[in-house]
């Protein structure tokens, strides 16, 4: 369950929820993020006005536990799904959870240029994690 709710968190991480009073998205989140535990790296990208993301890189470990759950393939798998940042930057849209073969809300929102945080809920705010992401890509 935990490298489950773990995977909810990093993609939700990837454009998240967070309290209302983090600072407004000043950079845009376009690019390569990596989880906390760099088991999962996510282009993510615009998409129909929306911000996408799909993995384009995946530790062995992580795509045996994205088969296990069902996901045949975890690199170039869409995570993140129809992203739409609001005026107080913060991102909402459907993540992908390759371990549960399920999606799920989630949301994210730049710290800096280099670091995003992401919450993820199993549940309407239950079961939930936050994690932080690094972008390893330069920001534009």
């Amino acid at each position: 369950m935990s490298r489950l709710l773990s995977i909810v968190l990093a993609a939700a991480t990837v454009l998240g929820a967070v309290p209302a009073f983090a600072a407004p998205l000043v950079v845009a989140p376009e690019g390569v993020w990596r989880n906390p535990k760099d088991s999962v790296h996510i282009a993510l990208k615009p998409c129909n006005g929306q911000i996408c993301g799909y993995v384009i890189w995946a530790s062995p470990k992580a795509e045996a536990a994205a088969q296990k759950g069902g996901t045949p393939k975890l690199v170039g798998a869409q995570l993140l799904r129809g992203f739409v940042v609001d005026d107080a930057g913060v991102g909402r849209g459907k993540v992908f959870v390759p371990d549960l073969n399920a999606t799920f809300g989630g949301s994210a929102q730049l710290i800096d240029a280099r670091t995003l945080r992401a919450r993820g809920c199993l549940f309407a705010n239950v079961i939930c994690k936050t994690q932080i992401w690094t972008r390893i890509d330069t920001p534009a």
